[in-house]
């Protein structure tokens, strides 16, 4: 919890108006007139707080948690790294050579996103799958959408079975001190329910509709990158070894960043091609969030709130209510911007409530579109190909996987309590 700070009072309702806007502007995700994205907003809304809020630039910068901004740097080199290695574009052809068999297609695609997005940024997981898996259907006269819904959905659900999966559960670890063994063992089995609920809905509600009924042109081959095995057997060597050493003691930050300043040492790949491939907007995004919570925290507005509801007969610290909630702000106002905010509860940065969130909100991001970076990210894909998935087609099929996910969490913690 960030200490409330002695504010003037003619300072607390100037940094109550400018969280509220921020969060507000992170729900819209646009500024009539402006060329602003989520990032901005935020990024607009931390600016503010130094500015009007009161706060010294030492009190701003101590509310962003380094921890979790160096641990998420690191898996961005790692995943680079594996990217232009070819090891993506290769797991992918792989996968699209299964087509004969469109149900043994669909689980080995999910199985295997779910698996990578465990360990790797599942965003960039979806944005190699996506055009390849597209391509590859459209050839064989196969309706693309329920696919690539598929791969969002399995993207979400895989990156909740580790710490390491989404930059939400990075952070949590970091804020709740969760160890990487003891999340794993207690989130493998309601991520495998949600897994196999996840295919056997997408399976009934799409496998009658799986040719392609509207002439779509196959696009001509996706652009890959070159396949180096040696360079890929390194980048998976090096993961094992960091997911390995997450199980001792040794700060996650500090093994991770370690790693990657292996591979920045590359005699294979240059600086700029690995820092290119960082996601630097996520980075800005939760350091700047970092700082709108803090500030709003620092003024004990925060636990206000958290009186008023619990008064009202909302209590976050109910793993229904918090599950059901968690995924409600996910889709409201960006997954990464719920978690800030719920953290500050009490009661939620501790086990089980911790893990709670974490699964729910992975779960709860696939939703909506809007629910999630890779769902987005799979339909702007699709899109520059010309498929278009709309906010109707998705919804179809991710709310009944959704809510059959959460179900499935919910009553994993009635039963081991």
């Amino acid at each position: 919890m960030v200490a409330v700070l002695p504010l003037p009072a003619i300072e607390r309702p100037a940094v109550l108006v400018i969280f509220l806007l921020t969060y507000f502007g992170i729900a819209v995700g646009r500024v009539p007139g402006l060329k602003l994205d989520r990032t901005g907003i935020v990024l607009l809304g931390a600016i503010a707080m130094l500015v009007l809020g009161g706060f010294t630039t030492p009190e701003v910068i101590g509310f962003v948690n380094w921890p979790t901004i160096l641990l998420l740097f690191g898996f961005f080199v790692l995943s680079a790294q594996l990217r232009l290695s070819g090891f993506f574009d290769r797991v992918a052809a792989r996968i699209a050579a299964g087509l004969a068999h469109p149900a043994r297609f669909l689980l080995v695609l999910m199985l295997t996103t779910a698996g990578l997005s465990a360990f790797l940024n599942h965003d960039i997981v979806c944005f190699v799958f996506a055009p390849v898996v597209a391509t590859a259907l459209l050839r064989r006269g196969l309706d693309p959408v329920p696919f690539l819904v598929a791969l969002a959905i399995a993207s979400n659900i895989g990156a909740a079975a580790t710490l390491v999966g989404n930059p939400q559960g990075m952070l949590i670890a970091q804020v709740a001190g969760l160890g990487f063994g003891r999340y794993v063992v207690w989130a493998l089995v309601p991520v495998v329910v949600a897994l196999a609920a996840a295919y056997a809905i997408l399976w009934a509600l799409s496998h009658r509709r799986w040719d392609l009924e509207t002439g779509i042109a196959p696009p001509p081959a996706v652009s890959q990158e070159p396949y180096d095995r040696a360079h890929t057997i390194k980048g998976l060597v090096i993961l094992g070894l960091v997911i390995a050493l997450f199980f001792t003691s040794l700060p996650k930050e500090l093994v991770a960043l370690t790693a990657a300043a292996i591979h920045l040492a590359s005699p294979r790949f240059r600086t700029g091609e690995l820092l290119r491939l960082v996601d630097w907007s996520i980075l800005v995004l939760f350091m700047s969030l970092f700082v709108v919570t803090g500030a709003f925290e620092a003024t004990g507005y925060g636990m206000d709130a958290v009186r008023w509801l619990t008064h009202a007969g909302l209590d976050l610290r109910s793993p229904t209510t918090l599950a059901v909630v968690t995924a409600g702000l996910s889709n409201l106002v960006n997954n990464s911007a719920a978690v800030m905010l719920l953290l500050e509860v009490p009661g939620v940065s501790q086990p089980p409530a911790a893990y709670v969130l974490s699964l729910a909100n992975s779960f709860g991001g696939s939703l909506l579109i809007v629910g999630s970076v890779s769902n987005i990210i799979v339909v702007q894909q699709a899109r520059e190909l010309g498929i278009q998935v709309s906010f109707r087609d998705f919804a179809r099929l991710s709310v009944p996987v959704t809510v059959a996910a959460l179900a499935g969490l919910i009553g994993w913690v009635m039963l081991v309590g």
